[in-house]
């Protein structure tokens, strides 16, 4: 069933239900209210009538009891016996026993299915005076065909206003979706990402705007996604496609015939170095998608930030001195952060790194307090990052121009980002203060201790 149908049916509901409780209240109401009137009407008539018996009557005083509408009056004497009764009634009392003796005491209401002479259903008020008890009557006749007609007018138009209520209902529920309808149709339209193409959305502001604006936003990154996948897939394919290039030239050139010993072990040397490109490209990849799908394993602990340079500066002092550079730690001031010990030594490592292969002079690891927790930076004394890489320098396979030329996948600074988001960090890259040099940093969570305390 459609969501109009349903919705339709719903409002129809709630309108039946409506219209029968108002119907049922206006009849309810109606009839108490011609009660009401007929009430009245018999103590106003029993009231003159028994002003006029207080005197005694007289046979040219009866005719004054009786209205021309009026045909059940009569008075009952002290003794029970009828004085007086109009046309149709005889003399026999409408009141004997209890109920006339409760009228001597006070004013009473009797329904009577049928009185002598009248086969509708009549209201009786009986009230004393001073000559005995006037009794006043009439028929509910007109209070019956009231009511009656007042169902003839319910039961017509309560149907009527029910069916145009279920179309009004079908309407605006058409009409309220649309705008649906119309983003379904444009969404079937779309048949791929990348084509630009956005759902309509209509101009109300209200929550169907917000939906086609919140689906608009989802395409959008979408197709980013799909993009940045697309550039992702195109890149690594290319990296891959180089040092399996080189692997497979090195072992054709090895099996050829007639190779020295010496030549043999340059080609299996190069075969292999080519090889440990290979696997740290695929680590590499690996860490990236798993940092993607929120599952990078991290494992906090608390790190003496000193430590932790020193231990990576020690790792690269062979490196470093056979480029002739030099490394430097200059002092974290009794600094501890939370985090992953691997995972920081690893984004630590891309950052020194990356200074020896593209920068120049010495590098200096340092700590510093920021707001947000510790940064961690690396600096170096080169010509520092391409203009053309500002804002971009973390996102993978983004290498400048002068980097393209000394090796590397471009995906070290990708891989330091996304450690650093998985621990709820985050990274920047700029030029030193002193406007020479890179400084690229690392901003990780601040121990809850805030700072070891040395000897």
């Amino acid at each position: 069933m459609r969501v109009r149908t349903r919705l339709t049916l719903a409002f129809t509901a709630v309108m039946a239900v409506v219209l029968l409780a108002v119907g049922l209240f206006v009849y309810s109401r109606v009839g108490s209210d011609l009660d009401a009137a007929l009430d009245n009407s018999l103590r106003s008539r029993a009231d003159d009538l028994a002003a006029l018996a207080g005197g005694g009557l007289s046979a040219s005083d009866q005719d004054r009891l009786v209205a021309s509408d009026e045909s059940l009056t009569q008075l009952i004497g002290p003794s029970g016996r009828v004085v007086y009764s109009s046309a149709g009634l005889g003399q026999r009392p409408l009141l004997r026993g209890a109920e006339l003796a409760r009228a001597k005491r006070g004013p009473l209401f009797v329904d009577r299915d049928s009185v002598a002479g009248f086969d509708e259903r009549t209201r009786l008020l009986a009230r004393p005076t001073d000559s005995g008890v006037v009794v006043v009557g009439a028929t509910r006749e007109d209070r019956e065909e009231a009511l009656s007609s007042l169902r003839t007018v319910l039961l017509t138009g309560g149907p009527i206003a029910l069916l145009l209520a279920a179309l009004a209902g079908y309407w605006l529920a058409s009409a309220a979706l649309w705008p649906v309808g119309a983003m379904r149709n444009e969404a079937a339209e779309i048949s791929r990402l990348g084509s630009g193409r956005r759902l309509p959305v209509p101009p109300a502001g209200d929550e169907l705007s917000k939906l086609g604006e919140t689906l608009n936003e989802m395409l959008e990154r979408l197709e980013k996604s799909a993009e940045r996948e697309r550039g992702f897939v195109a890149s690594a394919s290319h990296e891959l496609r180089t040092p399996l290039a080189l692997l497979k030239a090195e072992l054709e050139l090895a099996l050829r015939e007639g190779r020295t010993a010496e030549e043999l072990r340059d080609a299996v040397a190069s075969a292999a170095g080519e090889s440990d490109r290979l696997v740290q490209l695929a680590e590499d990849l690996l860490v990236l998608a798993r940092a993607d799908e929120g599952r990078l394993p991290v494992r906090p602990e608390r790190l003496d930030t000193a430590e932790l340079l020193e231990s990576t500066a020690r790792r690269f002092e062979t490196r470093a001195a056979e480029a002739g550079r030099q490394l430097r730690v200059l002092p974290s001031d009794g600094l501890a952060l939370h985090a992953d010990r691997l995972r920081a030594e690893q984004a630590l490592g891309n950052l020194v790194d990356n200074a020896l292969r593209h920068g120049e002079g010495a590098v200096e690891l340092a700590a510093e307090q920021a707001e947000g927790g510790v940064r961690l930076h690396v600096r170096d004394r080169g010509p520092g990052f391409d203009a053309a890489l500002n804002g971009h320098a973390f996102e993978r396979f983004t290498r400048g121009d002068r980097a393209r030329s000394r090796g590397g996948t471009g995906l070290g600074l990708a891989i330091v980002d996304a450690i650093a988001r998985s621990h709820g960090g985050r990274t920047a890259a700029g030029s030193c203060d002193d406007g020479q040099g890179a400084d690229v940093w690392i901003e990780l969570p601040r121990s809850h201790g805030d700072l070891i305390r040395s000897g």
